[in-house]
């Protein structure tokens, strides 16, 4: 214990002698563990963030829609239709079901027509894309199951139909009838128009759409899985069940976010393992350093060495010497940049959305420190092995 507490004695004051070389030849270190533990944050919070918006859609969301023939007529019994959903139900693995049909419309707003999109829903709807309504209320049963001529807008719509007013009990003319606006609403995020609900949307009772359609058909057939892990199954049930209720011809395109959350998976992953091969590249450079550095400290110390070889230091001791050196370079350079890649994230979630947080992955904390060390080792190992074989006559000769 005496000649390894002599040994790393001696390495802290040969530091403490050149602390600005030391703290020079640790920055590579610093910024390549702190790239690491930046990188892998914020890999994890990019994959959270995008994965929650994605789900944010519609929890475990299955939906099918006809495969529409251009070159032949639709047949009236290929439709789906609210029968389908309502026996959809009893699935195994589905826990709600939904249906809308959307149709364009126009609609006068201060004397000028205005082009909305008019969707009629069902009753387990909301619940499935979980709308947010920011006024008033949704339909009730007896909205649903009475026919009532009431109908909900987008916020984008209801700050253009009424920028200053409050558009609750007001009348809306769509066609020959008029409905009576009961609440606000908006997708939980935003789909950037890739859903079905636009930014001039206006929705109703399901039964209504019949006065304009002229058919009680279902577009589109959404389905809730219980948990993530039934989604295929309620996939591939709910496309099985469609083709027993309809003639052989006709085709359903069954659906769900699976493959888009897959696809933002494997991009992340990409992308996390593109960056951290940067934070290694600038490890290795700092590694490439550290040794340079070595070797100069072991040509400006060969006298140094000889004379303590001279009074008896063993090859071993020098060549620890030099090791822990090279350790606490690196060792020192990886704390200071995993202190800094934790602050970061601490500092920026301040300027977060409130419902968002930065997880932190205790591996790469690891993974960083480890790499770290393990760089400033490898590469120190080259000068100490040299310090460690010069001979104390020579040695001492040298000036």
């Amino acid at each position: 214990m005496m000649p390894m507490r002599e040994t790393l004695s001696v390495a802290v004051d040969a530091l403490r002698a050149n602390k600005l070389r030391a703290m020079l030849t640790s920055l590579g270190v610093i910024i390549g563990s702190a790239s690491i533990v930046l990188v892998v944050t914020v890999a994890l919070t990019s994959r959270k963030f995008v994965i929650g918006q994605i789900e944010a859609v519609g929890s475990n969301l299955v939906w099918a829609e006809l495969v529409r023939s251009s070159d032949k007529p639709q047949p009236l019994s290929d439709e789906m239709t609210v029968d389908d959903m309502q026996a959809a139900r009893n699935l195994p693995g589905v826990v709600e079901t939904g249906g809308i049909r959307d149709m364009p419309m126009e609609i006068v707003i201060r004397g000028a027509v205005r082009p909305v999109s008019l969707i009629g829903v069902t009753e387990g709807y909301q619940k499935i894309r979980r709308l947010l309504v920011l006024r008033g209320r949704y339909f009730d049963s007896l909205d649903l199951e009475g026919r009532s001529k009431v109908c909900l807008v987008t916020k984008e719509l209801a700050e253009r139909l009424y920028p200053v007013d409050n558009p609750i009990g007001r009348s809306l003319r769509m066609g020959e009838l008029t409905f009576t606006i009961i609440g606000v609403f908006r997708e939980r995020v935003p789909t950037y128009g890739q859903s079905e609900i636009q930014d001039q949307s206006v929705i109703i009772p399901f039964p209504m759409m019949k006065y304009f359609t002229g058919v009680d058909v279902v577009r589109t057939l959404f389905a809730q899985a219980s948990s993530p892990e039934t989604v295929p199954a309620v996939q591939r049930e709910l496309s099985e069940f469609l083709k027993s209720r309809h003639p052989g011809e006709a085709e359903y395109k069954v659906q769900t976010l699976s493959a888009i959350l897959s696809a933002a998976r494997n991009i992340s992953l990409a992308l996390t393992i593109v960056l951290v091969v940067i934070a290694f590249i600038a490890l290795l450079i700092s590694g490439i350093g550290i040794m340079n550095i070595m070797l100069v400290t072991v040509k400006e110390r060969t006298r140094e060495i000889g004379v303590r070889k001279a009074i008896g230091a063993q090859r071993r001791a020098i060549l620890y010497q030099f090791l822990i050196e090279a350790f606490l370079i690196s060792g020192g350079g990886a704390v200071l940049g995993i202190l800094i890649g934790l602050a970061v994230p601490v500092a920026a979630q301040f300027l977060l959305p409130g419902n968002m947080r930065v997880p932190v992955s205790g591996i790469s904390v690891v993974v960083a420190f480890v790499v770290s060390c393990s760089t400033g080792i490898f590469f120190g190992y080259l000068p100490a092995n040299q310090a460690a074989r010069l001979q104390p006559i020579e040695s001492l000769r040298y000036e």
